[in-house]
């Protein structure tokens, strides 16, 4: 098993090196599920449900409504940074594996919704509400990632797909006036070499000390 450490600042993003082929076993995911729900829940709500989807047709339908998010999301365009920022040079990688998983969604092995029980009404809903909301389910969400890396497992955490929120809660018997999805998180071996850490911020020019 890796230590802590590794795990953390080695948990990436998996999508062109994502296993399309490759079975998960459904014991490999609750064990990572098992351990998402040991995650910190605002209030002691404990008002997560997972929504595992490995069926092809509805795997195929998601990943229809996803890839039409995704080129929607790209064509409103994307920040430019300085050449001397880290994201400058990752952009581009990033963007084509982007591309490449929403072009393939609907093959990817386990696709793993975080809902929350409860819904916000974001119009008028305070940022605490909302905040509490969503920092109920997404440590727990990035737990599951993380349990994923431990056992030599990969994927990525997206919310395109929630553009379609209410067809896709649809199609899942998600009750959608009482369940927020939070995300969805693909879910299967990786091929190819292990991991490493990515380029990111320097510290100093994001780190503030009693000020601004």
């Amino acid at each position: 098993m890796m230590d802590a450490d590794h795990v953390l600042s080695t948990t990436r993003a998996v999508r062109k090196r994502l296993d399309l082929q490759r079975p998960v076993a459904r014991e490999v995911i609750l064990e990572c599920l098992q351990l998402a729900v040991q995650a910190p829940t605002g209030g002691n709500r404990q008002g997560w449900h997972f929504m595992v989807v490995t069926d092809p047709e509805k795997k195929r339908q998601i990943g229809d409504w996803y890839r039409d998010s995704w080129y929607r999301y790209q064509a409103e365009g994307r920040p430019e940074y300085d050449q001397s920022d880290p994201r400058h040079a990752q952009q581009p990688r990033i963007i084509n594996s982007a591309q490449y998983l929403a072009d393939h969604m609907g093959e990817v092995p386990v696709m793993v919704i975080p809902c929350h029980w409860g819904r916000v009404d974001v119009s008028g809903a305070s940022n605490m509400a909302i905040a509490g909301l969503y920092g109920s389910i997404l440590p727990a969400a990035w737990s599951f990632m993380l349990a994923m890396r431990a056992r030599g497992l990969g994927g990525a955490y997206t919310t395109l797909h929630l553009r379609y929120e209410k067809e896709t809660a649809d199609l899942l018997g998600i009750p959608y006036e009482q369940v927020t999805q939070a995300a969805l998180i693909t879910c299967g071996y990786y091929t190819g070499d292990d991991f490493k850490p990515a380029g990111r911020i320097a510290l100093d020019a994001i780190v503030h000390w009693e000020s601004w």
